[in-house]
């Protein structure tokens, strides 16, 4: 019988505080890291042992072991005080970075080293926030190079926070002098009725999600002073008609629920020394059947204008829970299996078409 593999990690330097935050209430942290690596880690203050939970050793297992002492020194590095405030990591943080892990190890070296290029970080009060994986990071890279960007993936891929996180960048920066965030009023399948209360309060369902990643980056007081002062302005799509935006950062969210005329309408109100993103789901349109989705217009028409960037997200982008990423990669599945069927059923209707046609001419 082979005998299991097994790593040895020594932290340093040592500090019982980014200790504890790095495995975390009741070890839950690296408990995680077992899980999802299927190894056990035992540690004696800072020394860690990592041994892999099968008896027979395979080859990929020393991969695996390398990997996970990788990730738990990188975690320990974020722990790292910050003005004499250490960063208390949880369970997102470390599933977050067990994923970015699994998506290195899956690319080749040449692709690895053209990452470090394009590697970066947005600054906010809150703290630092970095893209997680190739298709952040060089979605980040084109939003700060591209005066307009396109971020077209399934939900839960950052598409929305890493653009107003670059927003809030440039306004701290004073790049910019304001931030404008717009989404169309669209019903995402279910009929609303008439909502009570004045303008502001109708459209508000519609655009919480841009208000809740800027309430993460700048908090809560610091964003009603700023849109008291108009310095950050959120808005449905129909009131961009017939203004020029100069010196602005804009993001268009949910770009699918565009019409053909509105996508063209938002992309000429760009001004000078203006950047502008657009975010969006083309397998989620929520528009009636007989309008096509600007978006999906946008991707066909402009993809060869080289001022613009285009970045695709997959399923192994997503940094929500991690059954979010199954789920999304289930109706994938199903989508696939079932285009196949639709096809199948067009060619036997075309095949039994063209027997009558036969039997009928026979006769």
């Amino acid at each position: 019988m082979t005998e299991k593999l097994t790593q040895y990690l020594t932290l340093s330097p040592t500090d019982n505080a980014r200790l504890q935050s790095l495995c975390g209430a009741f070890d839950d942290n690296l408990k995680l890291i077992e899980k999802e690596f299927n190894l056990s880690i035992a540690r004696r203050d800072f020394d860690f042992t990592i041994q892999s939970n099968d008896e027979q050793a395979k080859p990929h297992h020393a991969s695996l072991l390398q990997r996970a002492g990788q990730l738990i020194q990188n975690l320990y590095l974020e722990t790292a005080p910050i003005k004499g405030k250490i960063k208390e990591l949880d369970l997102e943080d470390v599933h977050l970075a067990i994923q970015e892990s699994r998506m290195l190890s899956q690319r080749d070296p040449d692709e690895r080293m053209e990452s470090k290029v394009y590697a970066t970080t947005i600054k906010t009060k809150r703290g630092l926030i970095k893209p997680r994986g190739k298709n952040q990071t060089e979605y980040l890279h084109h939003i700060l190079t591209h005066d307009i960007s396109f971020g077209i993936g399934p939900a839960g891929t950052g598409k929305t926070f890493l653009a107003v996180a670059a927003a809030v960048e440039a306004l701290e920066r004073q790049e910019i002098r304001r931030i404008l965030l717009t989404r169309p009023a669209v019903e995402a399948g279910e009929k609303l009725g008439f909502l009570p209360g004045d303008l502001g309060s109708k459209i508000e369902p519609y655009l919480r999600p841009l208000y809740d990643a800027l309430y993460e980056m700048l908090g809560f007081e610091r964003v009603e002073k700023l849109m008291e002062r108009n310095v950050i302005e959120i808005a449905p799509l129909a009131y961009m008609r017939g203004r020029t935006l100069n010196d602005s950062f804009i993001i268009l969210d949910e770009s699918q629920n565009t019409t053909v005329e509105q996508m063209k309408m938002f992309l000429t109100r760009i001004g000078f020394n203006s950047k502008a993103v657009i975010t969006g789901d083309v397998t989620q349109v929520d528009l009636p059947h007989s309008q096509k989705s600007g978006l999906k217009h946008a991707i066909e028409v402009l993809s060869g204008v080289p001022e613009l960037s285009f970045n695709y997200f997959d399923s192994q982008d997503i940094v929500r829970h991690p059954v979010v990423a199954k789920v999304v990669q289930a109706y994938e599945k199903w989508e696939a299996e079932d285009e196949i069927r639709k096809q199948k059923f067009a060619e036997q209707k075309r095949l039994a078409r063209e027997q009558l046609k036969t039997s009928v001419e026979n006769e």
